[in-house]
């Protein structure tokens, strides 16, 4: 089988995976020419058979499965019902006090929510100083699926003093942007955050209401965020699919 593997370049940033020792392993190789059937594709395009690739490229099925993992887990490829399809690009998501909506609009794709819940309960001592509530204080707890053109691409937990919203369970539609309910209904305007962003596997009970197999790799957002006039505001957990999401953010040096 000839080697179709992509080759370093001069200039180039990365050598293509290719160790120093030179060794090509076998899947890499046929992932890198699946690589190159995605861009014949094109988003949304069909991709072969498993047994197909493997006659097509003379390797083992277990050898195309391999090279087809990497590939879902990087994002290039989605199932669909009716097979594995070349995924469309990550979605952007800025790292900034704008809100979810806000971020997947300003792409072109059309943001949802589906509620899984939303609960009062009185407030732990681990939570309170992050939302500014006193121990055993109301607080309401909103729990979320975020959504993209109907895609299932996260899920979102938001905490907020019962007090600072006593009737969000009433006014607040759960598909809705809940920055835009604080900031239009109650005339809350949000100051600073602070955020931390790591990458984890979800739980089964994540990963079942995202709709991903328990070994994908997720990017996890812890926010707390302040009121206009520095008080705590909200904490916010999002889980967003590592295969789905990147974050951007502008960098300024800092005043000598």
């Amino acid at each position: 089988m000839e080697d179709q593997t992509p080759r370093h370049r001069p200039g180039s940033p990365v050598r293509s995976g290719i160790p120093e020792h030179g060794r090509i392993p076998k899947y890499y190789a046929v992932k890198a020419r699946i690589a190159a059937l995605l861009d014949e594709l094109g988003e949304g395009g069909t991709l072969p058979t498993e047994r197909d690739l493997a006659e097509r490229y003379e390797v083992s099925r277990e050898t195309v499965r391999q090279a087809l993992r990497e590939l879902l887990l990087e994002g290039r490829l989605r199932r669909s019902g009716r097979g594995t399809v070349v995924a469309g690009p990550k979605l952007e998501q800025p790292l900034s006090l704008a809100s979810y909506t806000e971020g997947v609009r300003r792409q072109g794709r059309r943001p949802g929510r589906t509620l899984i819940g939303l609960e009062q309960f009185p407030c732990p001592p681990e939570l309170g100083p992050g939302i500014g509530a006193a121990l055993g204080e109301p607080v309401w707890h909103l729990e979320r699926v975020l959504l993209a053109d109907d895609e299932r691409v996260g899920l979102e937990s938001t905490y907020i003093r019962v007090a600072r919203a006593p009737r969000l369970g009433d006014d607040f539609q759960p598909d809705s942007s809940f920055y835009g309910y604080l900031r239009d209904s109650l005339g809350i305007i949000f100051g600073d955050a602070d955020e931390k962003l790591e990458t984890v596997l979800a739980t089964p009970r994540e990963a079942l209401l995202v709709g991903t197999p328990p070994a994908l790799p997720m990017l996890l957002i812890h926010r707390f965020s302040r009121d206009g006039e520095g008080r705590p505001l909200e904490r916010v957990r999002s889980l967003y699919r590592g295969d789905r999401f990147s974050f951007t953010t502008h960098l300024r040096p800092e005043s000598a």
